[in-house]
């Protein structure tokens, strides 16, 4: 950055007396002198600034030696970083209670609120849980109540809450302190049994006291545990009224699910197969393996299939099908997707539909396509960070919009709760199984050329 120079505008006379002369050059140095002197103080204000976060940083372990240094902030970041340490110091020097809260705490609570609403997937991980996601031994994420459960040296928090999940539904918020789990309380319990006391079977309840930040008092919430199916292919069969008509769903892209998938093929086909209805309702998603896997099944050899980008571009290769096909499939396939229909789920009918491989039918899908790692920071803690998203080959990404179907389904919630019963069916109870008969699916109707 230059200094900035003071120009002496030339007066009207062509022969100006010395005396104003001397004037407009004193005034002109006076104000060069003044300018020099405001530089130099913004860029002092601005080096102390600087040399303030650097200090905060490395007094909260977030500095890494083998990373690379990130940019500078520019000039808008400065007055956010120093509002950020005023309010340390303010609550360090002004509240009452400020000497029974170490740094550490004041300082990990602050990053866990810029974590959580950074995006759904990323969070902070207090010392407490950090260890147990590093070697993977621990998920916090409770799939039947639609949750993420974290640990702070407060005691266990909401760590995350799935979009479309029974605790959305309850109108539970991100962050919410858990002081109660089926009226137990739960400050100085192990994560895992707090995580073990969660789990329950689909149907049913466990009652939560939770408080959230906003809130005058904690509040009482019952959640009613769905179904999560642990198997990979949940059917495969040919319609009862058209023998020609295979229908495959997939309840998650679990590993082998890719031979599962292919066998299942092979054996419809060679019963007579003309068409495909590939169900993917209610998928979360999981191996991407798998996924590249199962898409080779309908597309050609070698084909792009995902890409996965990070802040820089391109990460690595694009994710192509296996070079070869054991069989040649060109029949008609239609997918249905639901609201979550999530991640892999995502990727594969967005590639069929990039690729017009197949007709896609139901709901706009969750919108769950970026990538997360665990990266270690100081103090015992981490971070489980979002570092790229997928893209379809249409250069698309599903995260955050979803994939839209190209034949629009509108559900009720009765149609909803009838499909969980059909997601249950071999383990009904009799008024569920009449329910369920009497249901007629909107859209498995669309996808046979219903109205």
């Amino acid at each position: 950055m230059s200094l900035p120079v003071a120009t002496l505008r030339q007066s009207r006379s062509t022969a100006p007396s010395s005396k104003a002369s001397a004037r407009r050059s004193s005034a002109a140095a006076g104000r060069t002198r003044m300018r020099h002197r405001s530089y130099q103080s913004h860029t002092s204000s601005r080096t102390h600034m600087r040399s303030t976060l650097l200090a905060l940083l490395i007094c909260s372990g977030l500095t890494h030696a083998e990373s690379p240094a990130p940019p500078d902030p520019d000039d808008a970041a400065y007055p956010a970083i120093e509002r950020y340490v005023q309010v340390l110091e303010t609550v360090r020097k002004e509240h009452p209670d400020a000497g029974k809260v170490a740094f550490d705490r004041l300082v990990n609570h602050s990053l866990e609120g810029m974590l959580s609403g950074l995006d759904p997937f990323s969070m902070f991980i207090h010392p407490e849980m950090a260890a147990g996601m590093q070697d993977g031994k621990i998920e916090p994420h409770v799939a039947s109540l639609g949750l993420s459960l974290g640990v702070r040296d407060d005691g266990p928090y909401l760590a995350g809450i799935d979009t479309h999940g029974p605790a959305a539904s309850a109108g539970l918020l991100a962050g919410s302190a858990v002081l109660k789990i089926n009226d137990a309380e739960v400050k100085d319990v192990a994560w895992q049994e707090l995580l073990d006391r969660l789990n329950r079977q689909p149907g049913e309840t466990t009652k939560l006291l939770v408080k959230s930040i906003d809130a005058p008092k904690p509040k009482e919430i019952s959640l009613t545990h769905i179904a999560i199916e642990t198997r990979s292919l949940a059917e495969s069969k040919l319609l009862e009224n058209d023998k020609t008509i295979g229908y495959v769903r997939l309840a998650q892209f679990g590993g082998g699910c890719a031979k599962e998938m292919e066998a299942a093929l092979d054996d419809l086909e060679d019963q007579g197969m003309k068409s495909l209805i590939f169900d993917l309702r209610g998928n979360p998603g999981g191996n991407l393996d798998e996924t590249v896997t199962i898409l080779g099944l309908f597309l050609p050899p070698a084909t792009a299939v995902v890409t996965t980008k990070g802040r820089e571009g391109v990460i690595g290769e694009p994710l192509k099908t296996p070079d070869r096909q054991r069989r040649k499939r060109e029949y008609p396939i239609t997918v249905l997707i639901d609201r979550m229909s999530a991640s892999a789920s995502e990727l594969t009918s967005g590639a069929l539909q990039d690729l017009k491989r197949a007709k896609i039918i139901g709901e706009t899908s969750y919108g769950k396509g970026s990538v997360q790692k665990i990266v270690p920071m100081g103090g015992g803690t981490a971070l489980r960070l979002t570092f790229a998203k997928y893209y379809t080959p249409a250069d698309r990404t599903p995260h955050g919009v979803g994939i839209t179907p190209d034949v629009p389904v509108t559900l009720t919630e009765e149609d909803r709760a009838c499909f969980e019963l059909f997601r249950q069916k071999e383990s009904l109870k009799p008024e569920e199984a009449k329910k369920l008969a009497a249901w007629k699916d909107p859209v498995m109707a669309k996808a046979l050329g219903g109205n």
